[in-house]
Parts: C-alpha cells; sequence; structure tokens
C-alpha cells in the first residue's frame, strides 16, 4: 500500500515521501527519536526511528507547528472538518508561517511486516475488519484533493506512526476485558502523543497539540498568536488555549522532550492530560502546597487564555466502548460552555456506569476553573 502511495501518477505536487529505514545517501538523520529507546529497550536494536511515511515537504524554520493525532472511528470521521476549520481560519501569512502534521496513529499491530524483528507486538483496539492500510490510504485520498495547496506549499504534512514503535501491552492491570481495552487505548494515546511530539520538535517555535475531532473558533490562529507575542514573560510552562484535557495546549518546542521524557515514565499510569497536571505539580509546586495554591502562585507561569479556542464536535470516540460515557462527557462539557466559563463550579449529577477514568476527565474539565 505505501509503495502504492509513493507512485501515485496522478499526484502533481512535488512531495517528499519516505519509509523507515530509507535514506538518501548524503541525508542525516534527526536523533530526535533516539529518546525512546531508553524507555523501550525492544527500540534499542532498531537502527533508525522515524515514521513509517511522510508525505509533504519536511517544512521547518516556522513559528508554529500543530500536531493533530488520528486514528479510525467505527462510523465516523472528521479529520476533514478539522483541517477545514484549522487552515481555513488563517491567513495567508499565517499559513506561511506553519506547519500542520496529521499523524495518522491507527497501526494494525498483528502486521508482520510493520514490526521490527526485536520488537514486541503491540495490541489493537480495533476488530481485524478495519483495515489500517486501507485508513491511511483514505486519508491521503482526502488530504491530496481537498488540501493540495497546502500539501504544495509544505505548511500540511501527513505521517504514519511505526508499529514497531509500540510496547507490549498485553498484560494491562485492570480486570475486566473493558477495563483492559480502555487502559490499553489510554496508554496507547500517551504514546501517539508523544511520538508526534518529537517529530514536530525541530520544526518550529511553538507546538499546538490537537486531534482530529475539533473544530477552531473564528480567527482562533490570530489570538493564539497575538496572545504569546504579548505575554511579557518566557517563562511559562505552557500555555492553555482550551480545557479540552490535552487539547489546546501549547509548549515551547524547546521543552518538548522534557515533556516526552516525565509522559513516558509514567505513560502506563494515568491519561496524558492528568500526567500534564503531575508535571506542572512536580516542576512548580512546594511540598504540601496543595493544587490550587500553587496554580495561584504560578499564574504567569501556566498561562491560560479564555475562553477557549477549540471544542469537541463528535460524539463517536476513538475508543468504541466508551461512545455512551463520551456522550455523558461531552453533554456536560457543552453545559459548562453554555455557561460561558464565569461560574466557578457546575453542579452535576452523574449516574450510570462510568468508568473511573471518564469520571475523572470530566469533574477535571468542569471543575478546571478552581485550579
Amino acid at each position: 500500500m505505501k509503495n502504492g502511495i509513493r507512485q501515485r501518477e496522478h499526484l502533481s505536487v512535488n512531495l517528499v515521501e519516505k519509509k523507515v529505514n530509507t535514506l538518501d545517501e548524503n541525508e542525516t538523520v534527526s536523533n530526535t527519536f533516539e529518546v525512546l529507546k531508553f524507555f523501550f529497550p525492544h527500540l534499542r536494536n532498531v537502527g533508525r526511528i522515524y515514521p513509517d511515511v511522510i508525505i509533504g515537504k519536511e517544512k521547518t524554520g516556522v513559528s508554529f507547528a500543530l500536531g493533530i493525532s488520528s486514528v479510525k472511528r467505527e462510523n465516523h470521521s472528521y479529520l476533514k472538518r478539522a483541517l477545514t476549520s484549522l487552515i481555513s481560519r488563517m491567513t495567508p501569512s499565517e499559513v506561511k508561517d506553519t506547519v500542520v502534521i496529521v499523524s495518522i496513529a491507527d497501526v494494525r499491530m498483528n502486521n508482520k511486516e510493520n514490526r521490527s524483528p526485536c520488537s514486541q507486538p503491540a495490541v489493537s483496539n480495533y476488530p481485524p475488519s478495519l483495515n489500517t492500510e486501507d485508513y491511511l490510504k483514505s486519508v491521503v485520498d482526502m488530504i491530496t484533493k481537498k488540501f493540495k495547496r497546502q500539501l504544495n506549499s509544505g505548511s500540511l504534512e501527513v505521517i504514519s506512526i511505526p508499529a514497531f514503535f509500540y510496547p507490549d501491552m498485553s498484560h494491562a492491570k485492570q480486570s475486566t476485558e473493558d477495563s483492559q481495552k480502555l487502559e490499553r487505548w489510554r496508554i496507547k494515546q500517551v504514546l501517539d502523543f508523544c511520538f508526534l511530539m518529537l517529530y514536530a520538535q525541530p520544526k518550529a517555535m511553538y507546538y499546538l497539540q490537537l486531534q482530529d475531532d475539533i473544530i477552531a473558533k473564528k480567527m482562533y490562529f490570530t489570538k493564539i498568536s497575538d496572545f504569546i507575542h504579548n505575554i511579557t514573560s518566557n517563562d511559562w510552562f505552557y500555555v492553555e488555549f482550551s480545557i479540552l484535557g490535552f487539547i489546546g495546549k501549547l509548549f515551547k518546542s524547546e521543552d518538548l522532550t522534557d515533556f516526552v521524557r516525565f509522559f513516558l515514565m509514567f505513560y502506563k499510569d494515568k491519561p496524558i492530560d492528568l500526567l500534564l497536571e503531575d508535571f506542572f505539580r512536580v516542576k512548580m509546586c512546594n511540598p504540601g502546597e496543595t493544587l490550587e495554591k500553587c496554580a495561584e502562585r504560578n499564574k504567569q507561569i501556566r498561562v491560560k487564555y479564555k475562553p477557549s479556542l477549540f471544542q469537541y464536535v463528535d460524539i463517536q470516540s476513538s475508543f468504541p466502548v466508551t461512545e455512551q460515557y463520551y456522550k455523558i462527557y461531552c453533554f456536560y462539557f457543552r453545559k459548562y460552555e453554555a455557561n460561558g466559563h464565569n461560574k466557578e463550579t457546575l453542579e452535576t449529577q452523574i449516574t450510570g456506569h462510568l468508568s473511573e477514568i471518564i469520571v475523572m476527565k470530566i469533574y477535571s474539565y468542569i471543575n478546571r476553573r478552581k485550579q
């Protein structure tokens, strides 16, 4: 399939399309991904860690890199809407100073061709009927048709994460089958974000984390750029442009390796948005200090922009089993947004059989203003 993408005759733009372990004679490989070998022994015998497929011009030297992690959902695809929202709401000069990276993290873990001989098999949460190669091809077809100009200018890239990158996730700690699947899905999500962050790091001064199921508000990029340039101190930790967990968080690219190292130390333990909270506490809070007091004291370090510039558009979670939970989360989050973020708390009653992770996320989002 990848060779099929590489040999598309009707693709007229001059794109860079590469495969793992395929280097030009004089090409220098970035060591950005070498940090992964410290955390994953199965990667230590891999000569080169790099995306399986890269479609684009590998643009660098811009101010902003926008990372979009994308996986195939059961019945819906929101990627085209997300890209249209993000790109159409930039000015031409903003597009020129930006690279949008779509990372296809939908890997078929039992595909031996995509695994390094020294790697352990990871676990897929998708049924065999969902063909990963078909999904990657559908994304490439959609983007090359709908966003050809952005590909041609280098402002849009598509990468796919190699299956051999993932460690063995078959030994989940949870007892029930559904909870094990949820845990593996959560673990894989952390790893997907980390790989994308490492790829984006050399490209831009700032990195903005997004997903394929969001839409941006009008003039979002102008507001982000103006806000960043008007921050008086350069000592900020990260900037929140959305209260949606890990979405809408802006980092300085020079700090991304530190974030990734922390996430990889604890990727089995918590969702990535809670790991971000933990990293803030470790770096900025005094021993015995509550998170609320610490956040208040560090308002200039952990900067929050209000109101949110991004919102979810779907009710089809990337984890199929949790769709009903996801609907409940969306309901409460939209209630919170409908109140204009003005109330310090939003009284809710969450009923039904919700996983601990989903409950934790709901309360984290709804009560974020308290911190």
